[in-house]
């Protein structure tokens, strides 16, 4: 009897997404899964993949979910969320100003220039700008479209907002809170150089998506990602790399600021297809 199997897709965002595939594989199949993965450029075409059913999983990011949800439910299908990493959950991104700022409220950014990240970024596009809306307060956006197609998981249309307001080019910018915490450690924001005048709610990143969560390989593939152990020298460090220090059971409750501000965007229509004018992954 062939073992159970599982083929993930998964973004090459970055050259350290080989390592860590090829090292959870070489971990998986040593416990009985025949685990393999497929890389992709981008988002769009690896949800497409999924919903069609040429991967039984995909590392998604919390924008590629969405998708693969209204293109499940508009062929009749519907996708779960197996697992997602404990750094996954409540999440909240900022607007920050300069320390020297006239800005102190919120409203007070109304007409001013903020800066984003890429225009497919969750954390430094989509929710903070619709968090911005839903205040009522219009801006002037200046976006850094840096590694379309990759949903904010290249950040350097991040850390070029950030760069633009440590310059002085624009009054304002969106990060996600981790990387707000980034960007001074490294030096792209100046040591208390900057405020927070906005913060959104909590809400959650990535998770792994699966077509068929009853088949013995998706089930297998869950019970082991769950069972991987920080403690365990083989997989700490591919742990590392990938940002966690376990696997925790997906959730879909904290997605709804991003579904918001996806139709008030108007980034992908209800039945999952891109209709967002001005985005070419």
């Amino acid at each position: 009897m062939p073992a159970p199997s599982v083929l993930l897709g998964a973004v090459a965002y970055d050259p350290k997404v080989v390592t860590i595939w090829e090292g959870f594989r070489a971990w998986l199949r040593g416990r009985g899964l025949a685990f393999d993965f497929v890389l992709y450029s981008h988002y769009e075409r690896q949800v497409e993949d999924l919903v069609a059913g040429r991967i039984d999983a995909a590392w998604n990011s919390p924008l590629a979910w969405l998708r693969a949800q209204r293109l499940a439910a508009a062929g009749g299908g519907a996708v779960s969320a197996l697992t997602m990493r404990d750094t996954d959950r409540d999440l909240t991104s900022v607007v920050v100003v300069r320390a020297d700022s006239p800005v102190r409220r919120v409203e007070d950014l109304a007409g001013m220039v903020v800066a984003t990240g890429a225009v497919d970024s969750p954390q430094a596009t989509l929710i903070p700008l619709g968090h911005l809306a839903a205040a009522g307060v219009q801006v002037d956006v200046r976006r850094f479209d840096v590694g379309v197609g990759l949903h904010g998981d290249h950040i350097g249309g991040e850390r070029e907002a950030a760069r633009a307001l440590a310059a002085g080019e624009v009054d304002a910018a969106c990060m996600i809170d981790a990387n707000h915490l980034l960007f001074v450690q490294e030096g792209t924001l100046p040591p208390e150089g900057t405020r927070i005048v906005a913060q959104t709610g909590r809400y959650d990143h990535c998770n792994m998506t699966v077509r068929e969560p009853t088949s013995d390989g998706v089930r297998l593939f869950g019970t082991l990602l769950r069972g991987m152990s920080y403690a365990d020298p083989q997989v700490r460090p591919l742990l590392d790399l990938e940002g966690l220090t376990a696997w925790e059971d997906g959730r879909t409750t904290g997605y709804a600021a991003l579904a918001e501000a996806v139709d008030a965007s108007g980034f992908y229509a209800a039945d999952g297809r891109v209709t967002a004018s001005d985005y070419r992954p």
